[in-house]
Protein backbone atom coordinates (compact mmCIF):
# COMPACT_ATOMS: atom_id res chain seq x y z
CA UNK A 1 0.00 0.00 0.00
CA UNK A 2 0.77 3.34 -0.48
CA UNK A 3 3.44 4.80 2.10
CA UNK A 4 1.95 8.32 2.27
CA UNK A 5 -1.54 7.19 1.75
CA UNK A 6 -1.20 4.66 4.90
CA UNK A 7 0.21 7.65 7.07
CA UNK A 8 -2.56 10.22 5.86
CA UNK A 9 -4.87 7.80 6.90
CA UNK A 10 -3.54 7.81 10.73
CA UNK A 11 -4.54 11.49 10.86
CA UNK A 12 -8.19 11.64 9.02
CA UNK A 13 -9.45 9.99 5.97
CA UNK A 14 -7.71 10.08 2.89
CA UNK A 15 -8.70 8.82 -1.03
CA UNK A 16 -6.01 8.25 -3.97
CA UNK A 17 -6.73 9.29 -7.57
CA UNK A 18 -9.86 11.61 -6.91
CA UNK A 19 -10.69 13.85 -10.20
CA UNK A 20 -11.01 17.59 -9.72
CA UNK A 21 -14.22 17.58 -11.93
CA UNK A 22 -15.52 15.96 -8.66
CA UNK A 23 -14.16 18.36 -6.07
CA UNK A 24 -14.92 21.71 -8.26
CA UNK A 25 -18.38 23.04 -9.40
CA UNK A 26 -17.29 23.68 -12.78
CA UNK A 27 -16.48 19.67 -13.45
CA UNK A 28 -13.21 20.24 -15.01
CA UNK A 29 -9.75 18.91 -14.05
CA UNK A 30 -7.48 16.08 -13.70
CA UNK A 31 -7.30 14.15 -10.81
CA UNK A 32 -5.13 15.04 -7.46
CA UNK A 33 -3.12 12.17 -6.17
CA UNK A 34 -4.07 12.65 -2.74
CA UNK A 35 -7.21 14.03 -1.07
CA UNK A 36 -7.30 13.95 2.46
CA UNK A 37 -9.80 15.08 5.32
CA UNK A 38 -8.16 16.12 8.76
CA UNK A 39 -10.18 14.83 12.06
CA UNK A 40 -8.62 18.04 14.04
CA UNK A 41 -6.61 20.86 14.04
CA UNK A 42 -4.38 18.85 15.59
CA UNK A 43 -4.02 16.60 12.34
CA UNK A 44 -3.64 19.07 10.06
CA UNK A 45 -0.87 20.72 12.33
CA UNK A 46 0.83 17.25 12.04
CA UNK A 47 0.05 16.39 8.06
CA UNK A 48 1.06 19.82 6.94
CA UNK A 49 4.69 19.14 9.11
CA UNK A 50 4.69 15.67 7.45
CA UNK A 51 4.83 17.22 3.62
CA UNK A 52 6.93 20.13 4.34
CA UNK A 53 9.48 17.89 5.56
CA UNK A 54 8.77 15.76 2.67
CA UNK A 55 8.73 18.36 0.01
CA UNK A 56 5.67 17.42 -0.85
CA UNK A 57 2.66 19.63 -2.17
CA UNK A 58 -0.64 20.33 -0.89
CA UNK A 59 -3.37 22.87 -1.68
CA UNK A 60 -6.82 24.09 0.45
CA UNK A 61 -9.77 23.52 -1.26
CA UNK A 62 -13.22 24.27 -0.31
CA UNK A 63 -16.30 23.52 -2.56
CA UNK A 64 -13.66 24.00 -5.64
CA UNK A 65 -16.52 27.09 -6.27
CA UNK A 66 -14.21 29.46 -8.04
CA UNK A 67 -11.64 26.93 -9.64
CA UNK A 68 -10.21 26.69 -12.87
CA UNK A 69 -8.32 23.24 -12.47
CA UNK A 70 -6.12 22.26 -15.53
CA UNK A 71 -6.53 19.00 -17.01
CA UNK A 72 -3.15 17.83 -15.82
CA UNK A 73 -2.90 15.28 -12.85
CA UNK A 74 -1.72 16.87 -9.73
CA UNK A 75 0.95 14.83 -8.01
CA UNK A 76 0.59 16.70 -4.35
CA UNK A 77 -1.93 16.27 -1.34
CA UNK A 78 -5.43 18.28 -1.73
CA UNK A 79 -6.56 19.01 2.15
CA UNK A 80 -10.68 19.57 2.92
CA UNK A 81 -12.04 20.98 5.72
CA UNK A 82 -15.57 20.84 5.05
CA UNK A 83 -16.50 17.07 6.35
CA UNK A 84 -14.86 17.98 9.91
CA UNK A 85 -14.15 21.87 9.89
CA UNK A 86 -18.29 22.86 9.59
CA UNK A 87 -19.42 23.89 12.97
CA UNK A 88 -21.12 27.19 13.95
CA UNK A 89 -21.35 29.04 17.51
CA UNK A 90 -23.65 31.70 17.73
CA UNK A 91 -23.41 34.71 20.28
CA UNK A 92 -26.06 37.28 19.96
CA UNK A 93 -25.23 38.80 17.03
CA UNK A 94 -21.67 37.38 17.00
CA UNK A 95 -20.94 33.87 14.77
CA UNK A 96 -18.03 31.99 15.23
CA UNK A 97 -17.83 29.65 12.60
CA UNK A 98 -15.47 27.29 11.02
CA UNK A 99 -13.85 27.42 7.27
CA UNK A 100 -15.57 24.16 6.23
CA UNK A 101 -18.63 24.97 6.63
CA UNK A 102 -21.38 26.19 4.01
CA UNK A 103 -21.85 29.73 3.18
CA UNK A 104 -25.17 29.15 2.29
CA UNK A 105 -26.13 27.14 5.45
CA UNK A 106 -24.40 29.84 7.50
CA UNK A 107 -26.67 32.56 5.93
CA UNK A 108 -30.05 30.44 6.34
CA UNK A 109 -28.78 29.59 9.77
CA UNK A 110 -28.15 33.16 10.79
CA UNK A 111 -31.21 34.30 9.07
CA UNK A 112 -33.27 31.53 11.41
CA UNK A 113 -31.89 33.57 14.33
CA UNK A 114 -33.32 36.93 12.95
CA UNK A 115 -29.73 38.27 12.22
CA UNK A 116 -28.71 40.82 9.04
CA UNK A 117 -25.67 40.44 7.00
CA UNK A 118 -25.10 37.15 5.09
CA UNK A 119 -28.52 37.72 2.53
CA UNK A 120 -25.52 38.51 0.04
CA UNK A 121 -23.80 34.93 0.54
CA UNK A 122 -26.93 33.14 0.56
CA UNK A 123 -26.55 31.91 -3.44
CA UNK A 124 -22.68 31.35 -2.65
CA UNK A 125 -22.00 27.31 -2.76
CA UNK A 126 -18.65 27.80 -1.18
CA UNK A 127 -16.97 27.46 2.16
CA UNK A 128 -16.62 30.18 4.52
CA UNK A 129 -12.83 29.53 4.29
CA UNK A 130 -12.85 29.88 0.64
CA UNK A 131 -15.40 32.68 0.74
CA UNK A 132 -12.68 34.63 3.15
CA UNK A 133 -9.79 33.72 0.90
CA UNK A 134 -11.50 35.55 -2.41
CA UNK A 135 -13.80 37.82 -0.14
CA UNK A 136 -16.49 36.94 -2.12
CA UNK A 137 -19.67 38.97 -2.63
CA UNK A 138 -22.72 40.17 -4.28
CA UNK A 139 -24.98 42.69 -4.20
CA UNK A 140 -22.36 45.22 -3.39
CA UNK A 141 -21.65 43.30 -0.19
CA UNK A 142 -18.64 41.15 0.74
CA UNK A 143 -17.27 39.09 3.46
CA UNK A 144 -14.64 41.76 4.58
CA UNK A 145 -17.74 43.72 5.64
CA UNK A 146 -18.42 41.28 8.18
CA UNK A 147 -15.38 39.43 9.28
CA UNK A 148 -14.13 40.74 12.80
CA UNK A 149 -11.15 38.06 12.80
CA UNK A 150 -9.75 34.87 11.39
CA UNK A 151 -8.08 32.12 12.98
CA UNK A 152 -5.29 31.03 11.13
CA UNK A 153 -3.21 28.43 10.85
CA UNK A 154 0.29 29.74 9.29
CA UNK A 155 4.40 29.42 10.71
CA UNK A 156 3.35 25.85 12.24
CA UNK A 157 1.13 28.33 14.98
CA UNK A 158 -2.67 28.68 15.36
CA UNK A 159 -3.81 32.08 15.96
CA UNK A 160 -6.63 34.90 15.56
CA UNK A 161 -5.68 37.90 13.69
CA UNK A 162 -7.95 40.87 12.82
CA UNK A 163 -9.52 41.32 9.85
CA UNK A 164 -7.57 44.88 9.22
CA UNK A 165 -4.97 43.35 8.38
CA UNK A 166 -6.26 40.62 5.85
CA UNK A 167 -5.76 43.33 3.09
CA UNK A 168 -9.58 42.67 1.80
CA UNK A 169 -10.20 44.47 -1.53
CA UNK A 170 -12.71 43.41 -4.70
CA UNK A 171 -12.17 39.68 -4.95
CA UNK A 172 -8.98 39.82 -3.01
CA UNK A 173 -7.27 39.26 0.42
CA UNK A 174 -4.00 38.71 1.93
CA UNK A 175 -4.33 34.80 1.72
CA UNK A 176 -4.34 35.21 -1.88
CA UNK A 177 -0.51 36.10 -1.43
CA UNK A 178 0.53 33.68 1.37
CA UNK A 179 -1.17 30.20 0.04
CA UNK A 180 0.56 28.87 2.82
CA UNK A 181 -1.86 30.29 5.64
CA UNK A 182 -4.85 28.34 6.24
CA UNK A 183 -7.98 29.80 7.20
CA UNK A 184 -9.44 27.70 9.97
CA UNK A 185 -12.75 29.68 11.34
CA UNK A 186 -13.98 33.27 11.72
CA UNK A 187 -15.85 35.50 13.62
CA UNK A 188 -19.03 37.24 11.63
CA UNK A 189 -20.23 40.39 13.19
CA UNK A 190 -23.99 40.66 11.86
CA UNK A 191 -27.35 42.66 13.51
CA UNK A 192 -30.44 42.04 14.65
CA UNK A 193 -33.04 42.07 11.90
CA UNK A 194 -36.66 40.99 11.56
CA UNK A 195 -36.55 37.23 10.55
CA UNK A 196 -38.89 37.35 7.81
CA UNK A 197 -38.11 40.50 6.02
CA UNK A 198 -34.21 38.85 5.73
CA UNK A 199 -36.18 35.37 4.58
CA UNK A 200 -38.03 37.33 1.83
CA UNK A 201 -35.08 39.23 1.14
CA UNK A 202 -33.17 36.10 0.02
CA UNK A 203 -36.24 34.44 -1.46
CA UNK A 204 -36.22 37.65 -3.90
CA UNK A 205 -32.45 37.16 -4.45
CA UNK A 206 -33.08 33.39 -5.14
CA UNK A 207 -35.51 33.76 -7.85
CA UNK A 208 -33.52 36.79 -9.43
CA UNK A 209 -31.01 34.30 -9.45
CA UNK A 210 -32.11 31.48 -11.14
CA UNK A 211 -33.71 34.18 -13.67
CA UNK A 212 -30.52 35.53 -14.93
CA UNK A 213 -27.84 33.28 -13.99
CA UNK A 214 -27.34 29.49 -15.93
CA UNK A 215 -27.28 27.48 -12.51
CA UNK A 216 -28.69 24.43 -15.15
CA UNK A 217 -25.22 23.84 -15.76
CA UNK A 218 -21.47 23.62 -14.45
CA UNK A 219 -19.66 26.73 -13.97
CA UNK A 220 -17.38 28.22 -11.46
CA UNK A 221 -19.78 31.42 -11.49
CA UNK A 222 -18.92 34.75 -12.68
CA UNK A 223 -15.45 34.40 -14.82
CA UNK A 224 -14.04 38.32 -15.11
CA UNK A 225 -14.12 40.77 -12.19
CA UNK A 226 -15.97 44.27 -13.42
CA UNK A 227 -13.47 46.68 -15.00
CA UNK A 228 -13.84 50.17 -13.07
CA UNK A 229 -17.52 52.09 -14.36
CA UNK A 230 -18.12 48.84 -16.73
CA UNK A 231 -20.31 45.26 -16.52
CA UNK A 232 -17.88 42.67 -17.83
CA UNK A 233 -21.27 40.53 -19.43
CA UNK A 234 -21.59 43.91 -21.08
CA UNK A 235 -18.73 44.09 -22.96
CA UNK A 236 -18.22 40.31 -23.54
CA UNK A 237 -21.91 40.59 -25.05
CA UNK A 238 -20.73 43.85 -27.41
CA UNK A 239 -17.93 41.25 -28.88
CA UNK A 240 -20.30 39.38 -30.13
CA UNK A 241 -19.32 36.17 -27.79
CA UNK A 242 -22.68 35.45 -26.09
CA UNK A 243 -23.41 31.72 -26.92
CA UNK A 244 -19.87 30.89 -28.27
CA UNK A 245 -18.76 27.67 -27.98
CA UNK A 246 -15.50 25.44 -28.01
CA UNK A 247 -16.22 22.22 -27.22
CA UNK A 248 -18.00 21.91 -24.49
CA UNK A 249 -17.28 25.17 -23.33
CA UNK A 250 -19.76 28.15 -23.84
CA UNK A 251 -20.64 31.31 -22.99
CA UNK A 252 -23.99 31.45 -20.95
CA UNK A 253 -26.73 32.43 -23.71
CA UNK A 254 -28.54 33.53 -20.27
CA UNK A 255 -25.31 35.76 -18.58
CA UNK A 256 -22.35 36.53 -20.90
CA UNK A 257 -20.09 36.41 -17.41
CA UNK A 258 -20.87 32.79 -17.13
CA UNK A 259 -18.83 30.29 -18.92
CA UNK A 260 -20.46 27.29 -18.70
CA UNK A 261 -19.83 23.41 -18.93
CA UNK A 262 -22.28 22.34 -21.19
CA UNK A 263 -21.04 18.28 -20.62
CA UNK A 264 -17.33 17.31 -20.77
CA UNK A 265 -15.56 20.68 -21.25
CA UNK A 266 -11.46 20.37 -20.84
CA UNK A 267 -9.95 23.19 -18.97
CA UNK A 268 -8.11 24.06 -22.20
CA UNK A 269 -11.36 24.33 -24.34
CA UNK A 270 -11.88 26.58 -21.50
CA UNK A 271 -9.07 29.04 -21.03
CA UNK A 272 -9.10 28.54 -24.98
CA UNK A 273 -12.32 30.99 -24.31
CA UNK A 274 -11.43 33.02 -21.57
CA UNK A 275 -8.21 34.40 -23.66
CA UNK A 276 -10.36 34.79 -26.86
CA UNK A 277 -12.93 36.68 -24.66
CA UNK A 278 -9.79 38.69 -23.28
CA UNK A 279 -8.52 39.53 -26.76
CA UNK A 280 -11.30 40.75 -28.16
CA UNK A 281 -12.49 42.68 -25.86
CA UNK A 282 -9.06 44.37 -25.54
CA UNK A 283 -9.13 45.35 -29.08
CA UNK A 284 -12.46 46.82 -29.10
CA UNK A 285 -12.61 48.57 -25.94
CA UNK A 286 -9.10 48.85 -24.66
CA UNK A 287 -9.96 47.51 -21.72
CA UNK A 288 -8.25 44.44 -19.81
CA UNK A 289 -10.44 42.03 -18.42
CA UNK A 290 -9.26 39.99 -15.17
CA UNK A 291 -10.21 36.69 -14.31
CA UNK A 292 -12.32 36.31 -11.04
CA UNK A 293 -12.09 32.45 -10.50
CA UNK A 294 -8.53 30.93 -9.52
CA UNK A 295 -6.46 28.96 -11.50
CA UNK A 296 -4.31 25.91 -10.02
CA UNK A 297 -2.21 23.28 -11.31
CA UNK A 298 -1.55 25.91 -14.53
CA UNK A 299 2.49 24.96 -15.59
Amino acid sequence: MDELLTELQQYGTAECNVPFSAMTTLRIGGNARYVFYPDSDVALDAVIRMLNERNVSYKMLGKGSDLLCSDDDYDGVVIRLDRHFNDMYFDGCEVTVQAGASLIALAVAAMQRGLSGMEFASGIPGTVGGAVYMNAGAYKSCMGDIVREIFVYRDSRLEWIPAEICGFAYRSSIFQEHPDWIILAVKIMLSEKNKDEIAQLMEDRRKRRFASQPLEFPSCGSVFRNPEGRNAWELIDGIGYRGRRIGDAEVSTKHCNFIVNRGHATAEEYITLVREIQDEVRKKYGIELHTEMEMFNWH
